[in-house]
C-alpha cells in the first residue's frame, strides 16, 4: 500500500486531506505535536521512518500581520521546512505536494495571475511563501505547487466563520470593498490534490506527469465585501437566526482598515492551466459557498 504523509493536520485543508487521501494509500497525518517543522533533523527523521511515496504539506505560517516582526518563525516554516521536505522527497522518490498564496503576487495587475507571472511578494508572508516555492523548484524533486487564495472551510477559523459570528452579534460591520478574489474551500483543495495524487499514483511513468506550479481557486470573483454580503444572505436563505442585516454591511477602503502587512488588491489567480492540465471543472465561489454553508449552518443552530 501506498504511503501518504501529510503535515499540518490540524490546519483546514490539513484536516480535509486525511479525508480525501485515505482512499488512496495509508496516511500518516502529523501536527505541531508530532513533529516540529523548524527543526530540518525532526523533518528527516520523520521521513526516513515513514518513507512515503507521496509527501503533501499544507503546513504553514499564516499569521500574516506577526510574520512582519516574527521573520525567522515565518522563513523556518515557510521557507526552510519546504526545503527540507524537498531534500527528502528526491532522496525517496517520492511526489511533493505543496502550497502557496497569492501573496507571492504584487496584488497591482489589473487581470487575474497566471503561474508564469512574475512574484513580487509586499509582505514578509509573501516573501517566505514565494522562497519556500523557489527552494521546492532547485530542489529537483518531483513536485506540484498549488497556489490558492482566501481560504475557508467548515474546520479551523476563517473569515466565514468570523462573519457568521459576528452576524450573530452586531448589528453593523464594515468590510474592505476593494480587494478581489476567489472564496476557495478547504475541502476543494483537498479533493482536488487527491484527483491529482491519485493520476500520479496511477501513472506507469512518473516521468511524464505533469508536474510544476498551478493556481487552485474557485471560478468568478468578488471582493471581501461582497462575499460577507452574499453569506449573509445565503446563511439566512438556508434558516440561520441571524441580526445582522445584509444592508448593514457597509464597504470600506483598504486605506480605512491598515493593517500591519499590505494585501493584494488583486487576488484573482487563473485556474485554466489546472482545469486544462487536469480536466477539471472548478465550482464557482457562490456555489462552493453554499455547499459548505450547508454544513454550518446546523452548527450555528445547535
Amino acid at each position: 500500500m501506498r504511503r501518504i504523509l501529510i503535515t499540518g493536520k490540524n490546519g483546514q485543508v490539513g484536516f480535509e486531506l486525511q479525508r480525501s487521501l485515505s482512499v488512496l494509500g495509508e496516511v500518516i497525518a502529523v501536527g505541531r505535536e508530532d513533529c516540529d517543522l523548524a527543526d530540518p533533523a525532526a523533518i528527516d527523521a520523520l521521513v526516513n521512518r515513514i518513507a512515503p511515496d507521496v509527501i503533501v504539506n499544507p503546513a504553514a505560517y499564516t499569521a500574516v500581520d506577526r510574520a512582519e516582526t516574527d521573520v525567522s518563525a515565518a522563513r523556518a516554516i515557510n521557507e526552510m521546512a519546504p526545503a527540507t521536505l524537498a531534500a527528502a522527497a528526491l532522496r525517496h522518490g517520492a511526489l511533493l505536494v505543496h502550497y502557496s498564496t497569492d501573496y507571492v503576487f504584487d496584488g497591482a495587475q489589473t487581470t487575474p495571475y497566471q503561474e508564469a507571472d512574475v512574484a513580487a511578494p509586499r509582505s514578509v508572508y509573501g516573501q517566505t511563501k514565494r522562497a519556500g516555492e523557489v527552494a521546492i523548484e532547485l530542489s529537483g524533486c518531483r513536485h506540484v505547487t498549488l497556489r490558492t487564495s482566501w481560504v475557508y472551510g467548515v474546520w479551523g477559523n476563517n473569515f466565514a466563520k468570523t462573519i457568521l459570528r459576528l452576524a450573530h452579534e452586531r448589528d453593523a460591520l464594515k468590510v474592505v470593498a476593494d480587494q478581489f478574489g476567489a472564496p476557495t474551500p478547504a475541502a476543494l483543495i483537498a479533493d482536488v490534490t487527491a484527483h491529482l495524487v491519485a493520476r500520479y499514483l496511477a501513472g506507469a511513468d512518473a516521468a511524464a506527469f505533469p508536474f510544476g506550479t498551478y493556481h487552485l481557486t474557485t471560478r468568478g470573483e468578488t471582493s471581501w465585501h461582497g462575499y460577507a454580503k452574499t453569506l449573509i444572505m445565503a446563511a439566512r436563505a438556508l434558516g440561520a437566526q441571524i441580526r445582522l442585516d445584509p444592508s448593514a454591511i457597509t464597504p470600506v477602503s483598504t486605506a480605512e482598515y491598515p493593517l500591519p502587512a499590505p494585501r493584494p488588491a488583486n487576488s484573482r489567480l487563473s485556474t485554466e492551466k489546472l482545469q486544462n492540465t487536469f480536466g477539471l471543472d472548478l465550482p464557482h465561489w457562490e456555489q462552493a459557498l453554499a455547499h459548505v454553508l450547508r454544513q454550518l449552518i446546523p452548527t450555528e443552530k445547535s
